[in-house]
């Protein structure tokens, strides 16, 4: 890719021109007022570094381990729905760009790409993210597959219940594939490189869904099948009985209060996120960093703690890291690099990521990602 492409904001506007309109808007938006969603970012950058100098900044290590697996820097790709409308076939590109930069790719339950399609395309294992739906039988069938596919990790996300009201995704008729009335076609007409990867895949809707459950009215419409599917019964017990049909590390997803961290202890999972869905949920909750040092310090030395909200940056990444947090998953950024370029633009985004983090490291005298804690934060108005 060009090299002057330094910056996740760079891939974010290369991206808004070549995604069309009800795509980008889909990845690039929040629910109601987006509160939250832009606190997600605004609190971030309210943390301040303590610069330190005259240190040793030599053979720097960034390797450490997320849900008991290596990794190469403490970041994951998290599950992203609809991500193959981004870039055609983005799962897989998104997968690929991450197995070669030793990150976990995460697959959602709303992918484009099916378990399947990644896994045939992709050597490395990746993990994948359950939505809980009515059809139990659905629920244990996406688990099974999942194990059969060789994923190393189970994300189950606790906070999509019911659907937190999205204007944009309203308003621009969201579906896969697009529907074509005269406002799409035009927005297509100007995205003629999406148009032209699109037309040579055959992935073009929810293909962990269609032809694997019976009963759903309109696949093309993920409000529809959402309204139609998700359970609003999801209980603790469901999650224990999840916890006993998958056999690897399971991640819960979507935690924000220490209550409800208390009761992710509980379940013997083996790691939790502390998230509020990027802001497209409860909209007027706090942000991911905000509740991340409180959880942390609740239930940090039981469960590992995970996070995501936000993370536009390896500094970013830095400061959950500082905060507590053992690992970061990345949405929207890796988002804005497949829409930029695909596979290249994924690989771009977490180089930038990966260097920034780095070099703000070692700025902040460190050497070993390990070694960070809170130490390296000047205290609040400090």
């Amino acid at each position: 890719m060009d090299p002057t492409i330094t910056t996740i904001e760079d891939l974010r506007r290369i991206a808004r021109r070549r995604v069309p309109r009800m795509f980008y808007d889909y990845c690039d938006s929040g629910s109601w007022t987006e509160g939250t969603y832009r606190a997600n970012e605004a609190d971030f950058a309210a943390i301040q570094f303590r610069q330190r100098v005259a240190v040793d900044m030599t053979d720097r290590s960034l390797a450490t381990t997320m849900a008991g697996q290596p990794v190469a820097m403490p970041v994951a790709l998290a599950p992203t729905g609809m991500t193959g409308m981004q870039h055609a076939d983005g799962e897989i590109l998104a997968a690929r760009a991450a197995a070669a930069a030793g990150v976990p790719f995460t697959l959602s339950t709303m992918s484009i790409c099916s378990i399947e399609d990644v896994a045939e395309a992709v050597s490395a294992p990746f993990w994948f993210q359950l939505y809980f739906m009515r059809d139990r039988a659905f629920n244990d069938r996406l688990i099974d597959r999942a194990a059969a596919a060789g994923c190393s990790a189970l994300v189950l996300t606790l906070d999509l219940q019911i659907l937190g009201q999205r204007h944009k995704d309203i308003r621009n008729g969201l579906s896969a594939p697009p529907r074509l009335t005269p406002s799409t076609v035009l927005d297509l007409l100007t995205k003629p490189r999406w148009c032209l990867a699109m037309a040579r895949t055959r992935r073009r809707t929810f293909r962990n869904i269609v032809g694997h459950v019976e009963g759903v009215g309109d696949t093309r419409s993920i409000s529809a099948w959402t309204a139609q599917q998700f359970d609003p019964r999801l209980d603790w017990d469901d999650v224990a009985r999840i916890r006993d049909r998958w056999k690897g590390p399971l991640i819960l997803k979507g935690i924000l209060d220490p209550e409800d961290a208390e009761k992710a202890v509980a379940t013997g999972a083996e790691a939790l996120v502390v998230s509020n869905h990027g802001g497209r949920q409860l909209d007027g909750a706090p942000s991911s960093i905000a509740m991340l040092p409180e959880i942390a310090g609740a239930v940090g030395s039981r469960i590992e703690v995970l996070m995501d909200g936000g993370i536009r940056s390896g500094q970013d990444v830095l400061k959950a890291v500082a905060l507590g947090a053992k690992g970061v998953f990345i949405g929207r950024s890796f988002l804005y690099g497949l829409g930029a370029g695909g596979e290249a633009g994924v690989a771009r985004c977490l180089e930038i990521i990966r260097k920034e983090l780095d070099m703000t490291m070692a700025l902040c005298g460190h050497r070993s990602i390990r070694a960070i804690d809170r130490s390296i934060l000047r205290p609040p108005h400090g």
